[in-house]
């Protein structure tokens, strides 16, 4: 507030004194600024940030599929179908054919022809190794076994297996672990000699079951590699 003014003897007024309430300013700041260096510090972060982001969609490319338990596809399933076990069986492996191979992002099989034996008279064997990319085999593998009469379950094979002796003229094997299914589907070669049915003695294929799940414990692991 303002004073009233007083008198100093002769001299007359004096100046009043102003008395406020509020303290006078203090020294005047410019207003404070980020530190350029900051600014471009925070830039590069963010823009990294989103930057890896961005790479590790890329990289991703799409959504995970199902987990494919270390299985691989093969080109050539002969070469890794080293079959040690019906060779013991069945005699030396005396022709080999590989058939054609798919690849593609839902699946892919490869398969082979393996003949034990005399060409014209031994046993043959075609495996089929299916990997599933995409969708589960499971639920409908047990059914198409036993579509195909496929109902004899063996343990300690894979996840599921099922195994049948063609009434002593072959054998099948079909397994599946994980997403991977695989077959085994053994006949005998049957060829005419001069016109007429050859007549060689069959062999016998009791207990074949066993070193073709052999072989086929050994494929699962080589698949694998």
């Amino acid at each position: 507030m303002i004073s009233e003014p007083e008198l100093d003897g002769e001299d007359g007024f004096v100046t009043s004194e102003v008395l406020t309430e509020t303290p006078p300013p203090g020294p005047h700041r410019p207003p404070r600024t980020r530190r350029p260096w900051l600014w471009a510090l925070g830039g590069a972060v963010l823009a990294s940030a989103v930057w890896g982001g961005g790479l590790y969609a890329y990289e991703r490319g799409k959504e995970p599929g199902p987990d494919l338990g270390g299985y691989k596809p093969v080109e050539d399933l002969c070469e890794v179908a080293e079959l040690k076990a019906l060779v013991a069986a069945l005699g030396k492996r005396s022709q080999d054919g590989a058939g054609d191979v798919v690849n593609q992002p839902a699946i892919s099989e490869s398969s082979c022809m393996v003949t034990f034996g005399p060409v014209d008279t031994g046993q043959s064997i075609d495996i089929t190794y299916t990997l599933h990319k995409v969708v589960d085999p499971g639920p409908e593998f047990a059914v198409r076994a036993e579509q195909y009469g496929v109902i004899q379950a063996l343990d300690g094979v894979g996840e599921q297996a099922f195994f049948d002796d063609r009434n002593g003229e072959g054998a099948v094997l079909r397994i599946l672990d994980g997403q991977a299914e695989i077959s085994f589907d053994m006949y005998r070669q049957h060829y005419e000699v001069d016109g007429k049915p050859d007549q060689t003695e069959p062999i016998d294929l009791s207990g074949i079951e066993i070193p073709m799940t052999q072989d086929a414990l050994a494929l699962m692991a080589a698949l694998k590699k």
